[in-house]
């Protein structure tokens, strides 16, 4: 899958029928996959979408008339991209199978097979942004080359690269040290030669060692020898490295009596240390950790990595003071070092983030030191200035191994765990195991199962406001009502636990909940005589809700709110999918007065075609569309489209997600009815807007 996980895919379907493009598209939305579709009609169409426009991923009908499947992979072909082609089959025969595959397709997917279908999407775009980053690796790899060639040259540290024990490679500080104007003259010729004959043998003997991939000493000292065959003490450190390609030893000549052994050694500790820790800092970590994953990917060898944080930590410093900020961060430095035992290595990541790298473990050893780090932090009480206090943390980790052995994603894996473990509670580890992810992962679930159970039943979300304000003068009331759970020191958004609301059966209650809130709200402003209309988002689980209407009812009726201050918001690919159930809930809304509103409007292949079954009084425009909406003339022409279109047939429009005065001028001039984002203003606990 994409590495960003708000990365829409830009699918181009050729199927002949909109309504199988459209289930298609909609079966990926409800899986999590962000689609910008495109469907071309005709030849022309499809070669100009494949010529000119961003496509990641075709999905191609194998039994389509009005686009035949070889014109398809002509057209691809054509484009001179990599462009991967799915091939879409009814039914799966071998005949037809080694066609497609022989035609070019990356793979076969059965149209009635949701599942198989969602694999192949992703297993198809994660090759292609795999091959993406190889590329971009590759390029940046080339240019790096380029930069450590140039820096080599005008480093005044001789430095040479041997091959086999001969030289292919040496910068001009070498050449001058022993006697040599260019390197043609010591091309070829064998590093041994550079040794004084008595330290012949044990150098040769290190360089087999070498050869054999043991690892070089930090320092190796010799006497050298010029080319006029005068001696000079001197040191010698060794690098692997690669020098075209070709695997080879860096060596770096330095004269001994330029060296202070002591005081060298001094300042590179000083350099890789965190101050007020004493751990090491984040570059030597890093490095540490790239070593790491290296090894994992290369030798099959697994590692654990933690990152430590303590809970409530906000609320810790104004306990003890800012002023003692460091000194509760090198007390936890200080018990974690008592902790982890020799064998780990221990940093400052980042800010209070702690983290541990624990060579040689597995999945049981990483837990269990875990489980060590947190046991031993509750059950010590920390003596920070006048302050006694007991800091318990919460830690996040992976397991390093050859499935996950990309520092990228080990950081990015770590810091979701330990947000999850923060965020369900603290006092918690959650360790990554890509050997036994499904473990893992239920018990994840279960925490944020009991977290949800929790926050419905002991008010637990939070909601808060964000003005939505009219471009056309009208000065009432509007906001958009976002869930937040409380997480005690932050607020957690929607996206980290509404999916696992969703597989749990809990996504009814929580529109509910936001719903009867919402109504509460209403009531008090009309009691204090400022009148406002909320949206609200509800799911899918509202559609199959028979008795929300009446829950409903009864809220307006308690509250003596007019139902026209509530607006319910679906977004269009539910609706879409599940038709007959929103024009349902619609029709039972609107008895209430409530109105109804599509979301994330404009992102299917043909949205206009659901106003034909649906009247709903507003669309939400796809913030996609507003992204960089000043530098992107696509955008700004679909938001005025779709602007012009709603407005002739009566419904206004919102645009979100609104970054700056330029996009505001730009949906001005659109006939954009309403507009929100953090550039207007930003959601908060408060109602507290000037809409005059």
């Amino acid at each position: 899958m994409s590495t960003q996980a708000d990365t829409a895919l830009r699918l181009l379907i050729v199927d002949d029928r909109v309504e199988d493009a459209e289930a298609i598209v909609s079966g990926l939305r409800n899986a999590g996959v962000a689609v910008r579709p495109s469907r071309p009609e005709s030849d022309e169409e499809l070669s100009r979408i494949a010529g000119n426009q961003a496509i990641d991923l075709v999905l191609a009908a194998r039994n389509a008339t009005s686009i035949p499947f070889p014109q398809v992979m002509q057209r691809v072909a054509d484009t001179g991209r990599d462009l991967p082609v799915i091939a879409l089959v009814d039914t799966l025969d071998e005949a037809g199978y080694v066609e497609s595959i022989l035609a070019g397709a990356r793979t076969v997917a059965l149209r009635h097979a949701p599942q198989q279908l969602l694999a192949s999407v992703r297993e198809a775009w994660s090759d292609r942004d795999a091959r993406r980053s190889l590329r971009r690796l590759e390029s940046r790899v080339r240019e790096t080359e380029r930069r450590c060639d140039a820096l080599i040259d005008s480093s005044r540290d001789p430095i040479a690269y041997i091959h086999e024990g001969m030289h292919i490679r040496a910068n001009g500080a070498y050449l001058e040290m022993f006697g040599y104007e260019q390197f043609e003259d010591i091309e070829g010729i064998s590093l041994l030669d550079m040794v004084a004959p008595q330290h012949v043998e044990g150098f040769k003997t290190l360089l087999k060692s070498l050869a054999k991939g043991e690892p070089p000493p930090p320092r190796h000292e010799i006497e050298a020898r010029d080319i006029d065959g005068n001696a000079f003490p001197a040191a010698m450190e060794f690098t692997t490295a690669q020098y075209e390609g070709e695997p080879c030893l860096q060596v770096v000549f330095r004269r001994r009596e330029l060296i202070d052994p002591d005081l060298a050694l001094e300042l590179e500790e000083l350099r890789h240390r965190d101050q007020v820790t004493g751990l090491l800092n984040r570059p030597a970590f890093l490095r540490a950790l790239e070593d790491a994953v290296d090894e994992a990917a290369q030798a099959d060898r697994q590692f654990g990595f933690l990152m430590i944080e303590p809970d409530h930590h906000h609320q810790l410093l104004g306990d003890i003071g800012l002023d003692h900020a460091d000194d509760l961060l090198a007390a936890a430095a200080e018990r974690l070092r008592g902790l982890i035992g020799d064998g780990a290595t221990a940093a400052r990541y980042a800010g209070h983030t702690l983290a541990v790298l624990l060579p040689g473990a597995d999945y049981h050893a990483t837990a269990a030191l875990a489980d060590r780090i947190r046991d031993g932090f509750s059950a010590q009480l920390f003596e920070i200035g006048a302050r006694s206090s007991v800091v318990s943390v919460s830690i996040g980790g992976v397991q390093i191994g050859e499935k996950i052995a990309n520092v990228g994603q080990v950081l990015a894996r770590a810091t979701r765990a330990l947000e999850s473990a923060s965020g369900t509670g603290g006092n918690r580890s959650e360790i990554f195991d890509p050997g036994a992810t499904d473990r893992v992962e239920e018990e994840r679930i279960q925490a944020w199962v009991a977290r949800l159970r929790g926050a419905l039943d002991n008010d637990g979300f939070l909601l808060h406001y964000q003005p939505v304000i009219n471009l056309q003068g009208d000065t009432a009331a509007v906001y958009e009502i976002l869930l937040r759970l409380d997480g005690g020191d932050e607020l957690i958004a929607p996206g980290a636990f509404l999916s696992i609301a969703e597989d749990n059966g809990m996504l009814g209650e929580i529109d509910r909940y936001v719903v009867g809130r919402a109504i509460a709200a209403i009531g008090q402003r009309l009691r204090e005589h400022r009148p406002t209309t909320l949206l609200v988002k509800v799911s899918q689980a509202s559609l199959d809700d028979e008795g929300l209407a009446e829950f409903i009812g009864a809220q307006l009726a308690a509250h003596q709110v007019p139902g026209e201050y509530l607006v319910l918001q679906l977004p269009e690919s539910k609706v879409f999918t599940h038709l007959k159930a929103a024009q349902a809930f619609a029709a039972n809304i609107g008895r209430l007065d409530c109105r109804f509103a599509l979301e994330q409007f404009g992102v299917g292949l043909d949205s206009f075609q659901l106003l034909t079954h649906l009247q709903p009084h507003l669309l939400k425009i796809d913030r996609s569309f507003t992204d960089d909406l000043a530098g992107n003339a696509e955008n700004q022409e679909r938001i005025a489209e779709i602007a012009r279109r709603a407005r002739q047939i009566g419904i206004r429009t919102i645009a979100e997600f609104v970054q700056d005065a330029t996009s505001m001028s730009i949906l001005f001039a659109a006939d954009i009815d309403y507009v929100q984002g953090n550039f207007l203003a930003a959601a908060g606990p408060g109602m507290n807007y000037d809409f005059e």
